[in-house]
Formats: C-alpha cells, structure tokens, sequence
C-alpha cells in the first residue's frame, strides 16, 4: 500500500469520523485508530501495533503515527441505561426493504428480543434486537445513515 493510498484514507477517516477501521489487501494490513487524545498507528503485516504509551519500536520497524482528531457527537439528555446502540460500523436502516414501513416508531412499544432495525455491514444485513422492554422515545439515525460501532441508535423508557 503506498503512502498515498494510506492519506487518502486517514482524510477520509477524519471527515467519516469513525473511530476505529481495519483494512487487509493481500497481505498488507493497515489499521487506523482515531481517538481524541491517542495517535492512530499504521503497521506492515508481520509487525506488532504499538501505542503511544509503549516502548518505541526498533528503526528496522516501520511504523508511522498519525494523529486524528474525533469528531464529538451531541447527547441526549436521556440516562445511558435507555439508549440501544449500534453493535458494529454499517449502514443502518429503519425497515427490512426499501418497499416495507419502518420495523418499529416513535411511541410503539417494543419487547425483548424485537427486531428494531437492519444494519448492513459489508453486504450482510444485521438485525438489531431490543435488549429490553419498553416505548420508542425517540430514533437517533436517519435512515440510509452510516453508524459507528455504540453509537446510540434509539431512546426506550
């Protein structure tokens, strides 16, 4: 993987502001980490990642460091314990097709274990399950939205 390649996708990191993304390519591996105060890291395929905190890698490894900010998300002023998140990065959808009504709504009650929304991820479609009882308050994605690993999907009181 050249180092133009590897830009491109640190810019396109940043402006997507996911935290964390894993690429292989044959047998290259690169790995990009982005947390508000802790550098990403990019590694050659044989070659352990180090973080910032750690012994600094011998001059045989090649291993660049890019700092990436995070970008912050606006809070619901609901309490943690209500919220049902993204298990996984992916594309979330409201309904099962693009033909069908929405898998659930505002002010519907929902039980365990009831389907609330699809997220695909590298071309497999993922139900998301409710982990607990209650009403729908609010959904927190539009549909078509791309979502990150726990970012909160729906309000359930």
């Amino acid at each position: 993987m050249d180092i133009k390649k590897i830009k491109a996708i640190v810019e396109l990191v940043k402006e997507s502001g996911i935290h964390e993304l894993e690429i292989t390519e044959g047998e290259e591996k690169l790995k990009i980490s982005a947390y508000s105060n802790a550098p990403a890291v990019v590694a050659a395929p044989t070659q352990p990642i180090y973080h910032h905190q750690q012994q600094a890698p011998t001059a045989a490894t090649h291993i660049q460091a890019v700092p990436i900010v995070a970008d912050s998300q606006p809070t619901v002023s609901t309490s943690p314990k209500n919220y049902i998140t993204s298990p996984m990065v992916g594309t979330f959808y409201a309904a099962s097709s693009p033909n069908n009504p929405p898998l659930v709504s505002v002010g519907q009650t929902v039980k365990m274990g009831q389907v609330l929304c699809i997220i695909e991820a590298m071309k497999l479609m993922n139900q998301i399950e409710s982990d607990k009882e209650g009403t729908v308050k609010e959904i927190l994605v539009k549909d078509g939205s791309p979502v990150e690993f726990g970012q909160q999907l729906f309000v359930i009181e």
